[in-house]
């Protein structure tokens, strides 16, 4: 071990390793055993992205041993051996300050960016977004892999897998095949019912009116009510009583009301109409004879 490196335990020997293409930056990542019989860990070399980062090796180190967190032991730091990465090795297998992948963002998060050059200042940024899950998904497979083979010696023993059976892959495809067949099924079933239910609710709404307008029907049919020309020959009358009544009686009753409002109030509540055009057939004699009588009224 370097003197550099001391007193953060032995070396880790990795089961594999791996270089990542990060934005143009060759990263190595690790898979190793802490400890014998549990699960593996990426450890990941810190120094190499120092010097991509612009950081000061000297100063991170430090900062990286003070931490409690990042030394924590069988948890936190140590050291990996790896080939040469960075700017500053000199070829060969190097002994590298480690950190464990899960840990990686806290150092990240930790860089105090007044103290980086302005150029590498979204270096870092994105770093700290994206670095880990890049790593992460480099490794995933692997490490499930060999959590399964947790006590088998890598090193010692040929694990070629056997290929696999081609008529059960046969069956593994039908069936995924089939399965997004039926998922298939299932939305367009739902898309249908969607439609089925909003095409019932414009069925409603046109029943409802329909219902409608056969109730006015009932109520008035064409026939039953005055024509045009009669409608037109009482708004005459109203209005020329209206006019007559202002002209001897001022332009308020004595109710406070314009005579022409007074007037068709009245017609509405004896007739039981909002409007010329719907009293009834029947009534039309009526109408006429109720105002001839208002007009001699007035006249005496």
């Amino acid at each position: 071990m370097s003197e550099a490196e001391k007193g953060v335990g032995a070396a880790l020997v990795p089961l594999e390793e791996k270089q990542v293409n990060f934005y143009g930056d060759e990263i190595t990542a690790a898979l190793v055993k802490v400890v014998p019989g549990q699960e593996t860990q990426v450890y990941v070399p810190i120094r190499p992205i120092c010097d991509y980062l612009g950081l000061s090796w000297a100063g991170q180190r430090e900062r990286i041993l003070r931490d409690e967190v990042l030394t924590e032991e069988f948890k936190g730091v140590r050291v990996t051996r790896t080939p040469s990465a960075g700017k500053r090795s000199t070829g060969g297998v190097q002994e590298a300050l480690s950190l464990p992948l899960k840990l990686l963002p806290g150092w990240l998060f930790g860089i105090d960016p007044s103290r980086v050059k302005p150029e590498l200042k979204e270096k870092i940024i994105r770093y700290r977004r994206e670095c880990y899950r890049v790593l992460s998904q480099v490794f995933q497979a692997e490490t499930a892999a060999v959590t399964e083979l947790d006590e088998v010696d890598l090193f010692s023993q040929d694990i070629s897998p056997n290929p696999p059976n081609p008529v059960l892959v046969q069956i593994r495809e039908q069936a995924l095949a089939m399965a997004r067949f039926a998922e298939q099924q299932i939305q367009a079933e739902q898309r249908l019912n969607a439609h089925d239910q909003m095409f019932e609710q414009v069925k409603d709404a046109f029943r409802h009116i329909r219902q409608r307008m056969d109730a006015v029907e009932r109520v008035v049919r064409p026939g039953d009510i005055i024509s045009d020309t009669q409608a037109a020959e009482i708004s005459i009358k109203v209005r020329g009583l209206a006019e007559y009544l202002t002209s001897k009686l001022g332009p308020i009753d004595s109710a406070g009301k314009v005579h022409y409002q007074s007037i068709f109030g009245e017609l509405q509540r004896r007739f039981g109409v909002t409007s010329y055009k719907l009293i009834p057939q029947r009534d039309y004699t009526e109408v006429l004879a109720f105002l001839n009588d208002w007009r001699k009224a007035a006249d005496n």
